[in-house]
């Protein structure tokens, strides 16, 4: 198969999106050939038979340049590629959807969060697969939807040697914004300190916008109230190469997420030998199938303080089944079979 892939971002250093890369690598090991078409691209290592395009973001281009270019290449490609998949932006299937289909080519989407947008609904009638992680991660009961699981770098995401600590090493990962709802975690540290439990909160990601900087203020303001600020680390964000040591030399991950789709950063954490605390829905109904018992109600800080105390009994054995479990149905090889099993 020769294959098209349009996607936000290729760059291997990328803090957010840095893990396509790794997709990408996987894909190339089944297809004759790949065409990467990026919005922006930056730092990557991909075999011979992949060849990557952008859009003209990594070069200060505008819109109208994405646009131009993005026509000038689904149409000049075109013989070039048999069928197209689509990374998580919906509006490159509605961009492209008049043409490949008088071309009559297959075209897969990936979407995994939970929003339903009008885009979304216009793009489920025009691809012929909807890709997504799990039933929560694309909301739309359709005939298209394929479950193929997310895309883990199980060889790099993997347990390693903790050094030795006297303190609770919690952590987090993700950008910095009000959907990850840090105040209910540094509530729970707030009440850890009451209870003079001796922590670190190590907070990985990095405000991108506006908001998202003003968001970051405010819960240092609030760290500073609550006198837990010496405790909590503020590391700014980390490449996918980095993460891994972070993750391993953390006890507990803790999250509040209110997309409603299974955060992949739960999974890594998790095989990295992490106790993952959280109250994503997806995520609760996957350790369920353990009995486990660390999730709590979202939002309530006081019912994340009492998860981590019962964190630090560390149920080893079903930690392990759940690792074991995660490196079987969500690894990038499973994944990029299932998808283009479907193309």
């Amino acid at each position: 198969m020769k294959l098209l892939i349009i996607t936000q971002v290729i760059d291997i250093e990328h803090p957010i999106l840095g893990f396509f890369h790794r997709w990408v690598l996987e894909f190339a090991k089944h297809c004759e050939h790949v065409h990467v078409i990026a919005l922006q691209v930056g730092t990557h290592s991909l075999p011979a038979n992949v060849t990557v395009h952008s859009l003209g973001k990594d070069e200060g281009k505008g819109r109208l340049t994405y646009v131009r270019r993005f026509y000038t290449l689904i149409w000049s490609l075109r013989h070039e590629y048999d069928n197209v998949f689509v990374h998580m932006n919906q509006l490159y299937v509605i961009l492209g959807a008049p043409l490949w289909q008088t071309l009559r080519k297959k075209v897969g989407l990936w979407y995994a969060h939970g929003a339903v947008s009008n885009s979304l609904k216009l793009a489920v009638m025009l691809a012929d697969t909807i890709f997504t992680s799990t039933a929560e991660g694309m909301r739309i009961q359709t005939p298209k939807k394929a479950i193929v699981g997310q895309g883990i770098d199980t060889d790099l995401f993997c347990q390693a040697n903790k050094e030795p600590s006297d303190g609770l090493r919690l952590i987090t990962v993700g950008r910095i914004s009000q959907s990850k709802n840090l105040e209910t975690l540094i509530r729970a540290c707030a009440s850890l300190k009451k209870e003079q439990i001796d922590f670190t909160f190590s907070i990985v990601g990095e405000a991108l916008t506006a908001k998202d900087v003003a968001y970051k203020e405010k819960m240092k303001a609030l760290c500073a109230e609550l006198a837990v600020e010496k405790s909590i680390l503020w590391t700014g964000s980390m490449t996918q190469a980095q993460l891994p040591a972070a993750l391993q030399q953390a006890d507990v991950f803790i999250h509040d997420g209110s997309t409603n789709s299974l955060d992949k950063t739960l999974l890594e954490a998790s095989l990295c030998g992490c106790t993952v605390i959280s109250s994503n829905p997806a995520y609760v109904r996957l350790v369920i199938l353990f009995g486990r018992d660390l999730v709590f109600t979202p939002h309530d800080h006081t019912a994340l303080k009492e998860s981590i105390l019962l964190a630090r009994e560390d149920k080893a054995d079903t930690s392990e089944q759940i690792r074991l479990y995660i490196k079987e149905h969500f690894n990038v090889a499973n994944l990029v079979s299932g998808i283009l099993g479907k193309m």
